[in-house]
Formats: structure tokens, C-alpha cells, sequence
């Protein structure tokens, strides 16, 4: 692969924007215009110690973008959005989410990009199949529903192309977790509250029995960010892959396991999950009626479209990820 392609990566200062850029830093590639928003000023950190060529203000890059103003580049890693599934804006989230990601689409096609872009497990809200397929998309907030009327506004434009157009990718993500999520406050991964959770308090807190589950028994599908980043650039090795993918590992384990995984790793304890939670370093609060009706106690991606695209990727489990989460988020 060669190093002197010319890559965006849009909300490069967050969380998989920025493992993105150091993927591709390990790789050899520098050009690499970040694109993001730093009125969250500290947010630098996650570029300070990272290889670009440029650094522009996503509120100038769309426009810029479209007018050819960056010469050729090959790719564009859309990962900027608003992310926080509890935003109640849907005209902010519309506009930032949708419209911007449909006019990078357009200009993408106009100029030969390939585009591999962020879309969401949140799609699927309220289905127990997580399968790329219209019948088991419901999503159960705007978040989701803006990751979801983008997905299907490639799909609509994709199959009107008569011959192949450039790539256009999209990873629903599911749980990802690890390095350079620290800014994200309230919208950080279950893993980096739990590591900090426990320094303060010497206890890791998970929801209590809802929904059919019994306490810190309901489960998600946690990706680590590595292999999201993995699977972005085998995408990016193979530009004649295109399509709208599941991006987590197909293995769904319950939030007991990472907060096992959590206490074990910084106590060095090989006890049982009832044993901790009988010396009380785990315990369990009341589901919060806040959340009751907008939270998806079971998520497991269907990994069937992305293998038969030939991504044999292997995907580490919880406790091996969140293992090697530790020893990061410990320096």
C-alpha cells in the first residue's frame, strides 16, 4: 500500500477518529487532513502526539471539500458526528449527522473518493437481530434514526450507479471501547468509567435486573477499538468492497463480564464474579427510569455480510481487550 496517498479523516480528535490517524501513522501515512470541531479544546490531546498535514475546521471543510479545494484525495474516514444517543435535538442532529454526511457523499462521487464513513449499532434500537436487513432496523432515538436515513440514503444512491463508482463503506459500530475516549464524559465506553469508578470508589456500579435480565446481566457486543480500526483499513486495502456493515466482534457478553475484567486487572485477583461481588468491589443500583424504553439490553453483531466480503479479522474477547484497555488508561 502506498504512503503517499492523500487521507481525511473528519472528527479526527475523537475517539475511533484518532485511532484511525494512528493506524495509518503505523502504516507510514502522513498526509492526512484532520477535520474536527475543538471548542472542546481538550480534545488536542488526541492529535498532539499524531503525524498530519493539516489540520481544518469542520465548519469550513464541507464546503471546501466540495469545491475540489484539497486537490485529489483518495480517502475519507467520515467519523465525525454527534454521538450522544440522549441528544434530544433532531434538527442538530439531522443537520450534523444527515445533511452534512449526504453532501460529502456527492462530492465524494464527484471526485473519485472512496468513502468509508461511521454508522451504528443503534439502528437496530428495538430488534433482537442485528442484521443488515430494513426488517430489523428500529432505531429508538434520533441518534440512531440519523445513522440510519444516511445508511439508507447510500443504499438508494448506490444502486443507481450503473458502473462502479468509488468506495463507499459504512461500519455500524457497536460497543467500542479503549484509548483516546477520555474527553467523551458521560458518552465513554462502560470500561473507562469502570477503571475510574474504581480508583475513587473501590467498587464498580452496573444497572440492576431490567428488562428480563437479571443484574449486570444485560449484554452487549463490546468491540475493542483496535479491531475497529483493523477492519477500517483492510476496507481501505480493498477499495472494491463497498457496502453498509456490522463492525463488532458477533460475541455478546454481559456488563458483569468487563466489570470482572475491570477489578481483576487492577487488583490482580483471580476471584469469581460472586466472590467480588460478595467483598463488594462490584455492585448494582436501580435501573434508571430515564433510560427505560431507549436502551438496548442485547446487542450481538451479525458478522455474515462482512465475512463473506473476505475480512477474516479475529476479534478479541472482553477480557482480553479490556486488559490491554488497562495498561493504557494506567500510564
Amino acid at each position: 500500500m502506498s504512503t503517499n496517498k492523500r487521507i481525511v479523516v473528519t472528527g479526527a480528535a475523537g475517539f475511533i477518529g484518532s485511532n484511525i490517524v494512528q493506524g495509518l501513522n503505523a502504516r507510514g501515512i502522513t498526509d492526512i487532513i484532520a477535520v474536527d470541531d475543538l471548542k472542546q479544546g481538550d480534545k488536542f490531546r488526541n492529535l498532539a502526539d499524531l503525524k498530519i498535514s493539516d489540520y481544518v475546521d469542520a465548519n469550513d471543510f464541507y464546503v471546501d471539500f466540495s469545491t475540489d479545494r484539497y486537490g485529489k484525495v483518495d480517502a475519507i474516514f467520515h467519523e465525525g458526528a454527534c454521538s450522544d444517543t440522549m441528544e434530544s435535538d433532531g434538527a442538530y442532529m439531522m443537520r450534523n449527522n444527515f445533511s452534512l454526511s449526504c453532501q460529502l457523499f456527492d462530492a465524494c462521487q464527484a471526485q473519485g473518493t472512496r468513502l468509508l464513513y461511521a454508522s451504528s449499532a443503534a439502528v437496530y434500537g428495538g430488534s433482537d437481530t442485528f442484521k443488515e436487513l430494513p426488517e430489523y432496523e428500529k432505531p429508538l432515538n434520533v441518534y440512531g434514526y440519523s445513522k440510519l436515513l444516511f445508511d439508507q440514503w447510500v443504499r438508494r444512491k448506490t444502486s443507481m450507479f450503473t458502473t462502479q463508482k468509488a468506495q463507499v463503506t459504512g461500519f455500524r459500530y457497536f460497543n467500542v471501547y479503549g484509548a483516546r475516549e477520555q474527553h467523551k464524559g458521560r458518552m465513554a465506553s462502560v470500561a473507562f468509567h469502570q477503571f475510574h469508578q474504581f480508583q475513587a470508589e473501590g467498587a464498580v456500579k452496573l444497572f440492576g435486573g431490567y428488562d428480563g435480565y437479571a443484574a449486570g446481566e444485560q449484554k452487549r457486543d463490546f468491540v475493542y477499538v483496535d479491531d475497529v480500526v483493523a477492519v477500517n483499513l483492510w476496507f481501505f486495502d480493498h477499495p472494491e468492497k463497498s457496502g453498509v456493515f456490522n463492525l463488532g466482534t458477533g460475541r455478546s457478553q454481559p456488563f458483569n463480564d468487563v466489570a470482572l475484567a475491570v477489578v481483576q486487572g487492577l487488583t490482580g485477583q483471580t476471584s469469581s464474579l460472586e466472590q467480588i461481588v460478595e467483598n463488594e468491589a462490584i455492585a448494582y443500583i436501580d435501573f434508571p427510569d430515564a433510560l427505560k424504553g431507549k436502551y438496548q439490553s442485547y446487542t450481538q453483531a451479525d458478522l455474515s455480510a462482512l465475512r463473506h466480503t473476505g475480512c477474516d479479522h479475529v476479534f478479541v474477547d472482553v477480557a482480553q481487550g479490556v486488559s490491554s484497555y488497562l495498561k493504557r488508561l494506567s500510564t
